[in-house]
């Protein structure tokens, strides 16, 4: 996943770097790496390598190569590598944006496909970073077509997702995005805010999909035949597959179709000030115009 945005936030207060400074270093217990910030060239190397296995692009061309990433250390960013028993799990890297705006950019993350908590460690560390260097905010893009993800970064993290944007970084063809058109979400990560937080600390904002039986569905089916949309009191609903990547893969025109589904009802929604503050396990993202920290 390749990690846009607006809105400035307030610096770090002190007392948030040692409780994420100790949370980063639990999840990486907890998934059995080794995390650290690296500027030495073969680590680097090693991240790039790893990046264009993750996004399975060409030899010689990964998402973000060598190069890049010294010029991110160099320039005062972030890169984060996670190694186990069997070599590289894990890597990320960051940016800071404008000053004014006080918060950091996630340009990429990505764990091995096994992943066991290696994303989270590496989030966490990200945490702990931007923290350290008075930073309360931070952001990235994600797929929204791509559940996991979606699930991970808006409960697991207890980021919300703030805007949509359509083809974000054109044609890509890459092995996980293909041809398909690259919209986006932004990822809005509040790192000083109570969902971060109780995020970091194991408790999750879960959340369920709508109650069919009751809701107003929307009239378009989804590519699968079932629902696509959903309107539940001051929640609405939006359903995407469980594995678009295999989807790509196996029926391009399916997914193009249900980029084009989810783009219709997402688009109009946060436009209309919908923010998406959920994503339950069988795929169902919420929406609501609250104000979520």
């Amino acid at each position: 996943m390749r990690n846009s945005a607006t809105g400035p936030e307030a610096a770090a207060q002190p007392g948030y770097e040692a409780a994420a400074a100790r949370h980063a270093t639990r999840a990486a217990a907890a998934a059995k790496v080794r995390v650290e910030l690296t500027g030495d060239l073969s680590e680097l190397n090693a991240a790039a390598q790893f990046f264009a296995r993750v996004w399975r692009t060409p030899e010689g061309q990964p998402p973000l190569g060598t190069d890049v990433l010294r010029a991110i250390v160099h320039a005062g960013g972030a890169v984060h590598i996670a190694r186990g028993s069997s070599g590289v799990a894990g890597a990320c890297a960051a940016i800071f944006r404008p000053p004014a705006a006080r918060g950091a950019y996630s340009l990429i993350a990505a764990a091995q496909s096994s992943d066991r908590g290696v994303g989270f460690a590496l989030k966490q560390a990200q945490r702990a970073w931007a923290l350290e260097h008075g930073t309360a905010s931070m952001m990235w893009t994600f797929d929204p077509l791509v559940s996991r993800n979606a699930r991970f970064n808006l409960v697991k993290l207890g980021a919300v997702g703030i805007e949509y944007a359509v083809d974000f970084y054109g044609r890509l063809g890459d092995g996980i995005d293909g041809q398909d058109e690259t919209d986006r979400l932004t990822a809005r990560w509040s790192l000083t805010g109570p969902r971060a937080a109780a995020a970091a600390a194991g408790r999750y904002a879960e959340v369920t999909g709508p109650d069919l039986g009751r809701a107003e569905l929307y009239p378009r089916r989804a590519p699968d035949g079932g629902p696509l949309a959903a309107h539940d009191g001051a929640a609405r609903w939006c359903r995407v597959p469980a594995d678009i990547v295999a989807i790509r893969r196996h029926d391009p025109p399916v997914a193009a179709q249900w980029r084009v589904a989810v783009r219709e009802v997402l688009l109009p929604a946060f436009a209309d000030g919908f923010t998406a503050t959920g994503m339950s396990r069988d795929g169902w993202y919420r929406l609501t115009r609250e104000e979520l920290p």
